[in-house]
């Protein structure tokens, strides 16, 4: 369905998915969002997983989970073995931070502008083994993609094992450079991790051609998959360092099957190890794919496109009302469907609640190394009124919650 050029009032993707009409949604870099047809299709299978519990995990798992990971995996532009699902890209990451073996004095590699969580686990990791976990900073605002590069590059030392970054990042929004440090950490011998948590469906995808080590992304957030999906994808060369989180039936299976081998010859095994860990409801796993063709049959290299000309509009109207100047270039190489602009000194969570009791608007305020942000996701159901009515709400409140300097 055309939107249309900002301003014009076209209707919208917003019929087709499941969101109240009362609430300006521009937070969909959170937990993203559902179309209608995708959950209907996850019910679907629910309803199957139901009627015969023991046909579908005891006698069909293996066959519909592989179909789902065949269409997700050509969507993503990997094979099927090297992918398996889980339930968000945290899991993911939490399988390859605690299954490397680091050491003491090792050191994992990364920016400042790192998903909370994530930065979680790894410290954990490290302080577990008496390795280090260095933070890069990336100043604000960044000018080009190699200035990124280098100042990352810039903290590699010999003791560096691990280069750990967000493809996206979840407090900036902004896009990073990883293919360059993918190609620079493999001459190196040093493996990289990147967290494509809100990549798959906001921007093409080649895993077999970006070549990170481990790759871990979410399916429900832009791409639009039912709550709890997400994938990790390894290089078959380095799968047999992975250790899985719950050991179950499928651990040593192969070795099982045909004798004690080198894993690192063993196809098979990392999908064995990572995919069954007992009852649970695969349906959001298996509903993926009804995602990647709603969004076939929607044309959504043209939503995005659109979607992306809205963002460039709101950050138009957020400038004039802030007077302050953008994080990043406005160019798609930086930001797609989500990005952060600065606001005022502010007291964040105040504004957050009050944009969303008062004003019905649902978008995040980010709090990074001192500063403030709205973090704005526009997806193809959001229009110039979702964006006016965000601008409109921040005149109000900006004031009301302002922190004066000490």
């Amino acid at each position: 369905m055309p939107r249309g050029a900002p301003g014009e009032g076209v209707p919208c993707l917003r019929d087709l998915f499941l969101l109240r009409p009362d609430v300006v949604f521009l937070n969909h870099g959170s937990f993203g969002a559902r179309p209608r047809s995708v959950f209907e299709a996850y019910q679907r299978w629910q309803l199957e997983l139901e009627q015969q519990p023991v046909e579908f995990l005891g006698r069909r798992f293996t066959e519909v989970m592989r179909g789902a990971r065949e269409a997700v995996a050509a969507y993503l532009g990997a094979q099927a073995d090297d992918l398996v699902f889980v339930p968000n890209a945290t899991t993911g990451l939490n399988v390859v931070a605690r299954s490397l073996p680091l050491a003491p004095g090792d050191e994992v590699l990364t920016s400042n502008h790192e998903y909370g969580a994530l930065d979680s686990t790894w410290r954990f990791v490290c302080s577990g083994r008496g390795a280090s976990y260095i933070h890069r900073p990336i100043p604000l605002p960044v000018a080009s993609p190699e200035e990124v590069v280098e100042a990352i590059w810039a903290g590699v030392t010999p003791r560096t094992r691990v280069i750990f970054l967000s493809h996206i990042t979840s407090p900036t929004a902004l896009t990073f450079p990883v293919s360059e440090l993918v190609q620079r950490a493999r001459a190196a011998n040093i493996l990289t991790v990147i967290d494509g948590a809100h990549v798959p469906g906001q921007r093409p995808l080649s895993l077999d051609k970006l070549g990170a080590d481990f790759y871990s992304g979410n399916l429900h957030k832009w791409l639009c998959a039912p709550a709890g999906s997400g994938f990790l994808h390894a290089r078959r060369e380095v799968q047999h360092l992975l250790k899985p989180l719950v050991v179950s039936w499928g651990w040593n299976r192969t070795e099982q099957l045909t004798g004690p081998r080198d894993p690192r010859q063993i196809e098979g095994r990392f999908v064995d190890e990572q995919e069954w860990q007992g009852t649970r409801d695969p349906s959001a796993y298996l509903a993926a794919p009804e995602a990647i063709r709603f969004q076939a049959e929607n044309d959504w290299p043209r939503v995005r496109a659109e979607c992306h000309e809205l963002l460039l509009e709101a950050r138009r109207r957020i400038a004039e009302l802030t007077g302050l100047p953008a994080i990043c270039p406005a160019s798609s190489e930086w930001f797609s469907q989500m990005a952060a602009f600065p606001l005022p000194r502010c007291d964040a969570v105040t504004l957050k609640r009050r944009l969303h009791d008062e004003y019905r608007v649902e978008v995040p305020i980010v709090e990074w190394n001192g500063r403030q942000m709205v973090r704005v996701s526009i997806q193809g159901y959001n229009t110039l009124e979702d964006v006016r009515a965000l601008v409109a709400a921040l005149a109000a409140l900006l004031p009301e919650v302002a922190i004066s300097p000490a």
